[in-house]
């Protein structure tokens, strides 16, 4: 997996974001202080995003595009601090899984 995190978003950093999300989503309620990225397989992201929401008050979004390799991205939105926690709590989750293996 890799993680990014950006500190401060510029609008048209958001605005990227924002239309990659696709319909549906309620963008009003996305706070953008940062933006986490995380970028893996499918069932990793899922786990990911199940940790990061857990474990602190952020949102998770799917991000869409096209991958000929099939990795997925999600975006995880929220305070830098926040943020910072949820990418934290997901690194130490999925290193005890592998750990166990």
């Amino acid at each position: 997996m890799e993680f990014r995190i950006i500190k401060s978003p510029t609008v048209g950093t958001v605005d990227i974001l924002m239309r990659r999300m696709g319909p549906g989503v309620d963008k009003n309620r996305i706070c953008v202080d940062a933006v986490g990225l995380v970028q893996g397989r499918m069932i990793e992201m899922i786990c990911a995003a199940d940790i990061a929401e857990k474990a602190v008050g952020v949102t998770v979004e799917d991000i869409r595009g096209s991958c000929p390799q099939n990795m997925i991205m999600i975006a995880i939105f929220g305070d830098t601090a926040s943020v910072e926690s949820a990418i934290q709590e997901i690194k130490q989750q999925l290193k005890k899984e592998k750990d166990l293996c």
